[in-house]
């Protein structure tokens, strides 16, 4: 391990899981990265819609605070300036002006920290990413991805980043453990909607459920439009906290992967859900896309489904036996794999080896 690095990030979220999954993705991350030693200031942006829903205020592995507009940020420039390295995350609200004034302030290793890369690729195609101007990507030190294979190099190539790395979403095992309960669930789905991901929902669990009224599924996430129309044997959730996800998953039979339209075509995006059902040692039923493979053996680890017919099929002829063995499968690879403890030791190896643009003094306070 490297000496302590002093750390700024600014990120969507870690105060409100509520609609987005940075929060949980930034927790674990930041958690395992603080029990590695490194000091960690975390800026939100202080707005209404995850005010009025904060789950986490006052965590124990970083500093929280928040700023309510751009002049509120200048609060914090001193530590931005004097950090080891300094994050910029997706989607945050005027995340144009914000990784311009970061990079403008920073000296030590700036990097973006992209969530949703296929989405911000496909908006910066068209320069006309509302959170990342074009011209500013080759200015980052490090470009650090949740999305890896193909994209990586259009990155470098098209984009210019000196560094695109993949930094794959990852999950805590201490919050995500498998739970004995009684199954209440023969297919769930934990997710906020999304118009894009919606077809595949409705053909992978609101079809599977109008066909067979004898089983029971539910769904959970928020801004879920009312012209839906659910079956009665769907159980609707508007929203459910992290701190009762493993329980989410732990009373269902299995539980469904539906991924955006956007990670579909560029492939190896596993989202954040994706590793913690599978640290529940839940069976997962997913759609398919290039790179799956990467992370989980189809019919070993994981079961792939292209239908309602195929949904159907294994929520009827799979065994209990060769169900907890799929589910034991997938926790074995996340656990080997794809914890916060690994992603925090990769986190730290690629700013160790990136010379930031101005030499930082290492171990600032912050």
């Amino acid at each position: 391990m490297t000496q302590p690095l002093s750390i700024v990030v600014l990120g969507l979220s870690l105060s409100s899981s509520w609609g987005n999954g940075h929060a949980t993705t930034y927790r674990s991350l930041l958690k395992a990265s603080a029990a590695r030693g490194h000091h960690i200031l975390f800026l939100e942006r202080d707005v209404p819609w995850y005010a009025k829903a904060r789950d986490l205020v006052d965590p124990e592995f970083c500093r929280l605070e928040f700023y309510r507009n751009l002049t509120e940020l200048e609060a914090h420039r001193d530590a931005i300036a004097r950090a080891d390295a300094v994050v910029v995350g997706s989607y945050v609200p005027e995340g144009r002006a914000v990784a311009a004034y970061v990079l403008a302030q920073a000296r030590g290793i700036k990097v973006f920290y992209d969530i949703d890369t296929p989405v911000t690729v496909a908006a910066l195609e068209r320069d006309a990413c509302d959170y990342l101007p074009r011209d500013l990507v080759p200015l980052f030190d490090l470009y650090l991805s949740f999305t890896g294979g193909p994209i990586l190099e259009r990155l470098a190539r098209e984009f210019g980043s000196p560094r695109p790395r993949a930094l794959y979403c990852c999950v805590d095992p201490d919050s995500y453990k498998p739970r004995q309960y009684g199954p209440r669930w023969d297919l769930s789905y934990l997710g906020t909607f999304s118009p894009d991901r919606q077809p595949a929902l409705e053909q992978l669990l609101i079809e599977p459920a109008r066909r067979a009224p004898d089983l029971r599924f539910a769904v959970a996430g928020p801004q879920y439009p009312d012209t839906i129309e659910w079956p009665v044997n769907v159980e609707r959730f508007e929203h459910v906290g992290p701190a009762d996800h493993a329980e989410f998953y732990g009373v269902s039979r299995f539980t469904l992967n539906v991924t955006r339209a956007d990670m579909v075509r560029a492939g190896w995006s596993p989202s954040v859900r994706l590793f913690e059902a599978a640290a529940t040692g839940t069976p997962i039923l997913s759609d398919l896309w290039e790179g799956l493979d990467a992370f989980f053996e189809p019919e070993r680890d994981i079961l792939v489904v292209d239908g309602a017919e195929k949904v159907l099929s294994v929520l009827r002829d799979q065994t209990d036996e060769r169900r907890r063995r799929i589910g034991a499968n997938a926790r074995a690879r996340v656990m080997a794999k794809h914890t916060a403890a690994h992603r925090a030791r990769e986190l730290e190896t690629f700013l160790v080896r990136t010379r930031p643009t101005t030499e930082p003094s290492f171990g600032s306070a912050l």
